[in-house]
């Protein structure tokens, strides 16, 4: 399913494309992040998240998934060394000054890896959650092992760590948009190129982490937008078409997207894509 066909590009005249990552920041946290909420609350509600839960999200982006866990009294960590203006919205949201006086006691967000999250007073952590979903793009897992690697020593022992991930393609109607990305950023020779989700990739990444699977789930969560222009800002804003915007031009990858979003309009100019997206539950050791 792969596109086999390199595309080749002529030499742009004029400067390369550039990606705002401040407009993509907060397109993602005011258009997309809330496609994943139905995967948050059933993981939620599945591991009893409650005021006793110490919870480290990793790769936390704009904190819509600790927001969720804070407000069941969850005292939540989030790290992120991937989008500081991500993490800039997450602190918006999360941090003291954020809420007034109903401040949310224990909540930290640090920009770094796992181990700048702890120190000797911090208690361990009884809940990990890795919610950025693996399995549309080749190579998307990479790094992973290496986060959850230095998350487990901050966990107790048996703490339930959750990985996400894409469904199979024929329950996801956005893999074929996606699909337009590996189209135009010459999937050959780029290590973003799309691939299928395939059964067991949570599993295999959990067991590379040493960890021990322990139960997963599946959750539709249908991506829904108002408009063509509200869905292309929205998947813009994953990070998935950076490469093509590099390949080619933001226009060409505006006009691919949007034709191929076109089949999920409806009559009432909304854009609608069910999906089922899977996570796991794996065992610290």
């Amino acid at each position: 399913m792969t596109p086999t066909l390199v595309r080749q590009h002529l030499p742009h005249a004029g400067p390369r494309p550039q990606v705002d990552p401040c407009a993509r920041a907060r397109d993602w946290a005011e258009i997309q992040e809330r496609m994943l909420v139905p995967l948050y609350e059933a993981v939620y509600e599945r591991l009893d998240v409650g005021a006793s839960t110490r919870l480290l999200g990793l790769g936390c982006g704009s904190g819509l998934a600790l927001l969720m866990a804070a407000s069941r009294g969850a005292a939540v960590t989030g790290v992120d060394s991937c989008s500081p203006e991500r993490l800039a919205l997450a602190r918006e949201r999360l941090l003291p000054e954020a809420w007034g006086t109903r401040a949310r006691a224990g909540t930290r967000l640090v920009e770094g890896n796992p181990r700048d999250a702890t120190d000797a007073r911090t208690p361990a952590y009884n809940l990990v959650t890795a919610f950025e979903p693996i399995g549309c793009m080749a190579g998307d897992s990479e790094g992973l092992g290496e986060l959850l690697s230095e998350a487990t020593p901050l966990a107790t022992r048996g703490t339930p760590v959750v990985l996400a991930g894409w469904g199979p393609p024929e329950r996801c109607a956005t893999s074929s948009v996606l699909r337009v990305a590996t189209k135009l950023a010459d999937p050959l020779r780029s290590t973003g190129s799309w691939r299928p989700a395939l059964r067991d990739d949570l599993e295999e990444v959990a067991q590379r982490a040493g960890l021990r699977p322990d139960g997963s789930g599946r959750v539709a969560c249908p991506f829904g937008y108002a408009d063509l222009d509200n869905a292309v800002r929205g998947l813009l804003s994953t990070g998935l078409f950076d490469a093509a915007v590099r390949a080619t031009d933001q226009a060409q990858v505006d006009k691919e997207l949007t034709e191929a979003l076109h089949p999920h309009q409806r009559p009432d100019g909304t854009v609608w894509m069910p999906n089922v997206f899977r996570y796991l539950i794996a065992r610290t050791p």
